[in-house]
């Protein structure tokens, strides 16, 4: 079964908020290397969404 989407109930759901990658960055604790590669993948400014789905971390050990 299939149903129709509504584009203004999806755009006011924080999916397109848009992000400055160095706040992000900054937010999520990301080192300046990963930074920097999302900045030349992205542009300086990008979506959450964007941003989530191309950042990626160290993995922290003790």
């Amino acid at each position: 079964m299939s149903s129709h989407l509504n584009l203004d109930e999806l755009e006011n759901k924080g999916l397109r908020k848009v992000w400055s990658v160095n706040e992000f960055a900054k937010r999520y604790r990301l080192d300046e290397e990963e930074e920097a590669r999302l900045v030349k993948l992205l542009g300086s400014f990008a979506s959450e969404q964007e941003l989530l789905m191309n950042a990626s971390r160290a993995p922290r050990f003790r």
